[in-house]
């Protein structure tokens, strides 16, 4: 196997994408973030003591999306088209997380888009943290992607 951040599998390189052409991407990534029953009622009825989470969050993982070639050390900076994050309440105590992220470019968005729910998901915990510090992020993945020269992609189950 080799992989393309490796010069013979030893040297760390970024990858050229000069010579790739510009295509319109898209990708979406998910994330939960589980609660106590006490600290999700708290969330739902507006009752922690920063504020309202959810448009907090949102903005965090925009920023968040922006910034991952800050984050990243070998992702390419990229202009993006257009950032979505979402929230879901599920009944388990938990909030699902989905982001999708837009780009013309010569190379993908995944790592935007996984950036985009990773941050969300920390300022959720930062936020709540002072009312339950056994919050549990998990199943940060990526959904799907399309464009580029490896095309389509859709999570199936590992």
């Amino acid at each position: 196997m080799k992989f393309s951040h490796l010069k013979n599998n030893k040297e760390i390189r970024m990858v050229d994408i000069s010579k790739k052409k510009v295509t319109e991407r898209k990708a979406q990534a998910i994330a939960i973030v589980k609660f106590k029953k006490k600290t999700f009622e708290k969330i739902l009825l507006n009752e922690t003591q920063k504020g309202e989470i959810f448009n907090t969050a949102r903005i965090a993982g925009i920023i968040g999306a922006k910034k991952t070639s800050d984050l990243i050390p070998l992702c390419h900076n990229i202009n993006i088209n257009s950032i979505k994050i979402d929230f879901k309440i599920k009944r388990n105590h938990s909030i699902e997380i989905t982001s999708e992220v837009k780009s013309s470019n010569k190379t993908g968005v995944e790592m935007e888009a996984l950036t985009a729910c990773s941050v969300t998901c920390l300022t959720i915990y930062d936020m709540c943290k002072s009312l339950d510090k056994t919050i549990v992020i998990s199943e940060i993945k990526l959904l799907s992607k399309s464009g580029g020269k490896s095309g389509n992609y859709k999570y199936d189950s590992i």
